[in-house]
């Protein structure tokens, strides 16, 4: 597992682009007519199961085109097996655990079967106290279960470089592990697996995986993800 310092330097830069995007397109009812003139009802998207991604940038895909991004290619996964699911990407870029809290009523409008919480990786880059992360993502995965206490969370772990010493980056990496435990969800230990510190997987400013660095990424998902489907 390789990380490098250059790779998280420039995370932040994505505050000023957005990516709270869908992976469908939600439709209310339609309906079409076929040969004979008789009208018959679509089945809509929103009667399928739901699975939301909560996350920053790298959940967003920044600097690639929407069904790039790894929540996309689970998509693609879902529906190859014929699965009953739809895919939301909630992603923000430069979205922090506490800002992610805040938002957080918005996306739970609706119930998820399943929720992919993928915050913290700023909140490291920014040296917030490990403590208020934790706090955070246990406060969202607290609300989570208190509105839809049959959704599945899963928690995608994270890393950061030693710039802020070995002990916060000891403590930064070992608390995703901790929450998933206190909190009984499942956990992804590392998100980036595999990608992380390639430069050929990543974009030219080197934080942001490219498109065939998302194709790993959401093949590293779907092996969490599917269990529960």
């Amino acid at each position: 597992m390789r990380v490098v310092v250059n790779l998280w330097l420039g995370f932040t830069v994505g505050v000023l682009m957005s990516g709270m995007v869908g992976c469908t397109s939600p439709k209310s009812q339609e309906e079409s007519r076929n040969d004979t003139g008789r009208v018959e009802e679509i089945i809509v998207e929103e009667d399928r199961p739901l699975i939301l991604f909560f996350g920053n940038s790298l959940t967003a895909g920044y600097g690639l085109e929407e069904d790039e991004a790894f929540p996309a290619l689970i998509q693609e996964k879902i529906d190859r097996e014929g699965l009953a699911y739809r895919v939301v990407n909630g992603g923000l870029s430069g979205e922090t655990t506490a800002s992610g809290l805040n938002r957080l009523d918005w996306f739970l409008e609706e119930a998820p079967a399943v929720f992919v919480l993928e915050l913290g990786g700023n909140d490291g880059l920014r040296g917030i106290p490990v403590e208020e992360t934790r706090s955070n993502l246990k406060k969202i995965i607290q609300k989570v279960k208190e509105s839809y206490p049959e959704t599945y969370i899963l928690l995608a772990g994270m890393q950061i470089p030693p710039n802020m010493g070995q002990e916060y980056t000891s403590a930064f990496s070992g608390m995703y592990e901790e929450v998933a435990e206190e909190d009984q969800v499942a956990l992804i230990p590392f998100l980036l697996e595999g990608v992380a510190g390639d430069p050929e997987l990543n974009l030219p400013d080197g934080i942001h995986p490219t498109a065939e660095g998302h194709v790993i990424v959401a093949e590293t998902v779907w092996e969490y993800v599917r269990r529960v489907l």
